[in-house]
């Protein structure tokens, strides 16, 4: 019999210090830890998991809509009907799944399988591509319990149809979303623009607005992007309780509800638009006709009241369909447009420079009488032609040039002797080109260039004007620092004959030429131009009406003096104060001559005009990249651009209109056709507003 011995289990004393060691050990640091996480970042994990179940819910508020000065709509929100499919509503049964997939797909016309899953994830929502059940395999997969959209601007009829077949459909609906529709389209394109997505270089200013990048669209061209923060609004917000699928259960806050995008009214008339927009495309084809060939490819008209600066149509041609840009940018349309040598994109009425030519001679008039550089009874002898000793410095002993008046072609002698009026009625560029630079013992000093700058800037040449257009350009005056500068030699006398008459280095816009018979019009009142003219409320009511701006009168404000020194040559030429009245009055009836005068340059276009008109013609010598590329930039045979300005009724002016084309050839021919349909227009509607407001 064998007894077994039960082994020593006695623990060493170290070993039970050690374990009780280690243990309060991991207590502790455990202790420490919960403390750490429960006091020192409590709130931030407090609000992790706020974050978890919370959701911010941006509403998108409504776009102002915007309307003409009598109530036609130019642009507006329609609906666009998006197809889309909440995951985590659709059937348990798969079978039920792919039916109604079957189903939807022959109406809506998207396939019910395309590719895979990682294709989907390649394409951007409602682009075509992917097939109905990958969209929604990669939309469960992200948020079930959010839509996603299946197809994008769809049909009424087939959103009707879907809507209808819903009741058997569960999970698939119809959400309507607000698009920006123009029903004016290419009419307007050019002042009101379009909308398009916030673009990444502006994502992070937009969303501290409130945005919400992918959904809302800003103003990219137009008034659409001058007023975008009267149009656009203030987005709403909600916070929700979501579950761990996204589904909504409850408001955490109170719904903040959006604030709707404010409504304008512009200046513009449609009705005088469309007739400009008419007249301008008729000459311009007919001309285009006559030629054989598409010889003027660009134009402008522009009406506006001189008295309060509204401008009650302006047509920039060509132009495009912003129609076309209202739901996305297609890329093929838009470098379409992008790489057209004319640039439809730009409204060229404010954007594009051009030599005026002609119509400049109202600075230069201006000029010249309020400095006593001629008097209005002053004879001025006007030859066809006009040699100058060219000099660029004092003891330059100088070269001899010609310079023409536009009548030397057909009347070599040129106007011979005439009075002030008679060289503005006329436009005779030798008469200018004496009063810009002097000549001889005739008229011992001209204006020059420096005053004539002064002048040409109190009349609106020189900088942009501030219509609420983006894009705007501000012209050219040279100056003989100018051409030192950017052409490396100085200034000679020939080079202020040329300015004198709107030639050589002197540019504007369109716009800023109706600025100068504007401000002429209105008896020496600049007044700002402007294409809006109030803002109302959704219910129609007025928040801020119009008050005409003058931005100054060059009878009472001030002239700034201009001084031109570099290098120790220094031409200091000082300008007097003010125009007296006197001096506008005798330029306004120069303008009138034009037209009751037979061998007035508007004569035959206003002649017999049943309202008293005043005006100004002009025809551009030019050279640019296109008339160089055609070797069509050769002394003595420039291609021309055509200009034509004028105003009525003479005695108390309401509208001024102007008309260019580009490459168009003689003023008054080819632009000034334009301005005298435009001009009947006017006053037709005028009276048919009369006849209605009266009741006849």
């Amino acid at each position: 019999m064998s007894s077994s011995v039960s082994p020593d289990l006695r623990i060493e004393p170290w070993r039970v210090v050690v374990f009780y060691f280690v243990a309060a050990l991991v207590f502790s640091l455990l202790a420490i830890r919960l403390f750490r996480l429960q006091v020192f970042e409590g709130q931030s994990w407090l609000g992790r998991a706020v974050d978890n179940y919370t959701r911010e819910i941006s509403v998108p508020s409504s776009r102002g809509i915007i309307y003409d000065r009598n109530g036609v709509i130019l642009a507006r929100n329609i609906a666009s009907y998006n197809i889309v499919i909440t995951p985590a509503l659709l059937p348990d049964d798969l079978a039920d799944i792919q039916r109604i997939y079957r189903e939807l797909s022959e109406i809506i016309d998207v396939p019910v399988n395309s590719g895979t899953l990682d294709d989907a994830k390649l394409f951007a929502t409602c682009v075509p591509g992917p097939g109905i059940a990958q969209l929604v395999e990669l939309g469960e997969s992200l948020a079930p319990y959010t839509p996603v959209p299946i197809a994008c601007d769809a049909d009424e009829i087939i959103a009707r149809i879907v809507r209808e077949r819903a009741v058997a459909w569960p999970g698939v609906s119809v959400q309507i979303d607000p698009v920006r529709d123009y029903p004016t389209g290419s009419l307007t394109a050019n002042i009101i623009g379009f909308l398009g997505p916030i673009p990444a270089s502006q994502l992070d200013f937009y969303e501290d607005l409130g945005f919400v990048a992918g959904r809302d669209k800003i103003g990219y061209a137009g008034v659409e992007i001058t007023l975008q923060d009267i149009l656009a609004g203030v987005n709403g917000k909600r916070v929700v309780e979501v579950d761990v699928a996204g589904k909504e259960l409850r408001n955490l806050e109170p719904p903040i509800q959006p604030v709707a995008g404010r409504n304008v009214r512009l200046a513009l008339d449609i009705r005088l638009q469309k007739a400009a927009e008419g007249a301008l495309l008729d000459e311009i084809s007919g001309w285009n006709a006559y030629f054989g060939q598409v010889r003027i490819s660009s134009g402008v008209t522009i009406a506006m009241n001189p008295k309060t600066g509204e401008v009650l149509a302006m047509v920039s041609y060509p132009t495009y369909e912003n129609n076309r840009l209202a739901r996305f940018i297609p890329a093929y349309y838009y470098q379409q447009l992008s790489e057209d040598p004319r640039h439809p994109l730009l409204n060229n009425a404010i954007s594009s420079e051009y030599p005026p030519g002609s119509v400049f001679k109202l600075s230069t008039a201006t000029g010249a009488l309020n400095e006593g550089v001629v008097t209005v009874d002053q004879t001025i002898y006007a030859p066809g032609q006009l040699i100058l000793t060219e000099k660029f410095s004092p003891n330059d002993p100088g070269r001899e040039r010609p310079f023409v008046d536009w009548i030397y072609d057909e009347n070599p002698a040129g106007f011979g002797e005439i009075d002030y009026l008679r060289c503005i009625a006329f436009s005779s560029n030798v008469c200018f080109y004496k009063l810009g630079g002097g000549y001889e013992d005739e008229i011992p000093e001209g204006l020059g260039i420096l005053r004539l700058g002064e002048y040409a800037r109190a009349l609106g040449y020189g900088e942009p004007s501030g219509i609420e257009l983006p894009g705007e350009a501000d012209g050219l005056i040279p100056s003989p620092q100018w051409k030192r500068i950017n052409q490396g030699e100085n200034w000679s006398t020939g080079d202020t004959y040329i300015a004198s008459v709107g030639q050589g280095y002197v540019l504007s816009t369109p716009l800023q030429v109706l600025m100068s018979g504007a401000t002429i019009a209105a008896g020496g009142k600049l007044m700002q131009p402007t294409i809006v003219r109030e803002e109302l409320d959704d219910d129609g009511r007025l928040l801020r009406p119009f008050q005409p701006i003058m931005k100054w009168d060059i009878t009472e404000t001030p002239l700034i003096t201009n001084f031109d020194c570099d290098g120790g040559y220094c031409l200091e030429m000082e300008t007097k104060s003010t125009v007296d009245p006197f001096v506008v009055e005798q330029v306004q009836r120069g303008m009138r001559m034009a037209v009751t005068n037979s061998r007035g340059t508007l004569n035959d276009l206003f002649g017999d005009f049943p309202v008293a008109v005043a005006g100004k013609t002009g025809t551009a010598e030019y050279c640019d990249d296109v008339a160089l590329k055609a070797n069509r930039c050769t002394f003595g045979n420039w291609p021309t651009h055509s200009w034509t300005l004028a105003y009525a009724p003479y005695e108390d002016p309401e509208i001024i209109i102007m008309a260019f084309m580009y490459n168009g050839g003689e003023g008054a021919s080819v632009a000034g056709p334009v301005v005298q349909r435009v001009m009947e227009a006017y006053f037709e509607l005028k009276s048919i507003d009369l006849a209605v407001g009266s009741g006849g």
